[in-house]
């Protein structure tokens, strides 16, 4: 009966506030909490897309709690881990504990312990733990309630060359019992949700969408022609703004360097990379949050779910590989609701690297040699055992067998191990994972365009990046460099529109056919393929396209020329949207 269904959504939903207030002293929730832990309590699969700031934490942490059996957080960094136990309530709150490869043997098989035995709530754990037999099979004794994959957009972005082992969390999930899955995530673009629901083989999730919009940071491009030129404009603006703050570097050499000049001034600076050594990276972590760094000179590695409020300004040093890494780095910026400063420098020639970085992936000798292994076995082989027989290091063959796996030529047995696909053979299942490769570098580089694109738009930039995000967004926004210029849009970004880019600002006029695209239109373009519109900027579009990325495509080319259809295929994300 519909009133009995709403009397237990009440109740739910009475159940979940009292505890947020009784046991952690929330006494009111934020936007998208309460939906998010009433689907999980459900037990529904939930991906939640909440920026910086917002409280994703707190979905597992209350949600868990209502729910028998420990609840296990999936968590890419130690020092992340440690925030995390660090951030639960001292007082009525459940324990936490962690099992990673920094502490000592006693440590681990404490946690092992306090979660056998129902004292503690919450486990964190990285991806590599996973991979281990004996982790999984522990997890499966313990039941888990409540599977928590945090940083999930670590599953698109790094998985295949950088952590590969996120890949493998869906095998992982089926292997300790299938709980309910959380995804949380604090920047994930359309298509990057949709990959995120994908990998971790979530069952029909609701999808919790917070604002992505940070109105008090002010967003800003400098572009440069020279890199001394670019360096020195760096170093002055990190020592200008407001204290704390926070410079992306592209290269641990750069880190270092930035960090060493920002010092020369008086200032207190660190760099961090993950060259250093663990105890320096944890000291400079610490020293942040406490107060006593003035900058962190950083890789991206720095900053993830940091839990620091008062950061005044992100700048960049170089250009990002993605809009979604670098709304994620920007949003680590003024989440007190103070005003802060977002900066990218930007000089044409550093792309280069991004580029290099956009086409990692298992070369096709290594597709090859992981394959042969994989189909000369009677039946499954374990990652380990392709590793020995191949000298490939662990994190080599971990990458090529999801390649193979994603491209339809191997699958992962219960027990974690890996056999082919009936009907193919070794070169075949070499050659198709080798293609899947090429699409997905084909995808990173259209990502890094696309960064490329926002730092040479002449419109709203905040118009440009939400859009990026699905979000709509009517400039002006007078909180970016080119709605406080003076005269018309653009006129003092001092940039050219490039190839490809596009204008978020509303300069140009709207084209006629613009009303035949709205976004999340399904499309199919004449040599591309299939494809999904994913903004609009006034006379042309972006389209993410299947095979060959994003492309930003002139309305005026494409209207009564019959070179883009649209589909009647539906074009929702994962799940429903709550």
């Amino acid at each position: 009966m519909p009133q009995d269904k709403a009397r237990k959504d009440r109740g739910v939903a009475d159940r979940v506030r009292r505890t947020a207030a009784d046991v952690f002293g929330w006494r009111e929730l934020r936007p998208g909490q309460l939906t998010a832990m009433e689907a999980v309590l459900a037990g529904r699969d939930t991906l939640a897309v909440m920026p910086t700031g917002a409280g994703k934490s707190a979905v597992y942490q209350v949600a868990g709690m209502l729910l028998p059996g420990p609840t296990v957080v999936v968590s890419p960094l130690i020092a992340l881990q440690r925030d995390q136990i660090a951030g639960l309530p001292s007082h009525g709150a459940p324990d936490a504990v962690a099992v990673n490869s920094a502490q000592p043997a006693g440590e681990t098989e404490a946690a092992w312990e306090a979660v056998r035995h129902g004292d503690a709530e919450y486990l964190f754990l990285s991806p590599e733990q996973l991979a281990k037999d004996e982790v999984t099979e522990r997890l499966a004794q313990a039941g888990p309630s409540l599977f928590v994959v945090d940083e999930a957009q670590c599953v698109a972005a790094w998985g295949h060359d950088f952590r590969p082992d996120y890949l493998r969390l869906a095998q992982a999930i089926q292997r300790v019992g299938r709980p309910t899955v959380l995804a949380l995530t604090a920047t994930a673009a359309p298509p990057v949700r949709e990959e995120i629901v994908q990998r971790l083989d979530m069952a029909d999730p609701a999808l919790v969408v917070a604002g992505f919009d940070r109105p008090n940071i002010t967003l800003e491009v400098r572009r440069f022609q020279q890199d001394a030129d670019k360096r020195r404009a760096v170093v002055e603006r990190a020592a200008a703004e407001p204290k704390p703050g926070i410079v992306y570097t592209a290269t641990r050499r750069d880190a270092e360097e930035y960090a060493a000049e920002l010092a020369a001034l008086g200032l207190s600076a660190a760099a961090y990379h993950a060259g250093l050594a663990g105890g320096e990276r944890s000291r400079v972590h610490d020293a942040f949050l406490a107060g006593e760094t003035d900058v962190v000179v950083a890789t991206s590695a720095f900053g993830m779910g940091i839990d620091k409020e008062d950061v005044r300004f992100v700048l960049h040093a170089s250009v990002p590989g993605s809009l979604d890494a670098y709304y994620q780095e920007i949003g680590r910026a003024g989440r007190d609701g103070a005003p802060a400063v977002a900066v990218l420098h930007h000089r044409p020639q550093d792309s280069g690297l991004q580029r290099l970085f956009a086409t990692r992936a298992p070369d096709e000798e290594t597709l090859g040699e992981v394959a042969e292994q994989i189909h000369d076995q009677d039946g499954a082989v374990a990652l380990d055992e392709v590793g020995e027989r191949t000298d490939l290091s662990r994190r080599r063959v971990t990458a090529a067998a999801n390649l193979l796996e994603q491209a339809g030529a191997a699958r992962t047995d219960a027990d974690g191990q890996v056999r082919p696909v009936p009907g193919t053979t070794a070169e075949e299942a070499a050659a198709r994972a080798a293609e899947e490769a090429r699409a997905r570098r084909r995808l990173e580089r259209s990502r890094l365009e696309m960064v490329l694109a926002y730092a040479d738009t002449t419109g709203c930039r905040r118009r440009f990046l939400l859009g990026y995000f699905g979000e709509p967004y009517d400039p002006p926004c007078d909180a970016c460099d080119v709605c406080r210029s003076a005269g018309p849009a653009g006129s003092a970004a001092e940039g050219t529109v490039v190839e490809g880019a596009g204008n978020a600002g509303g300069a140009r006029p709207a084209h006629p056919a613009a009303s035949a695209y709205p976004v999340g239109t399904p499309v199919r373009h004449g040599e591309w393929g299939d494809g999904t519109v994913m903004s609009e900027e006034g006379d042309r579009i972006t389209v993410l396209f299947d095979s060959m990325g994003y492309r930003t495509l002139s309305l005026a080319a494409i209207a009564g020329k019959g070179l883009l259809t649209t589909r009647t295929e539906p074009a929702d994300g994962p799940g429903d949207r709550s």
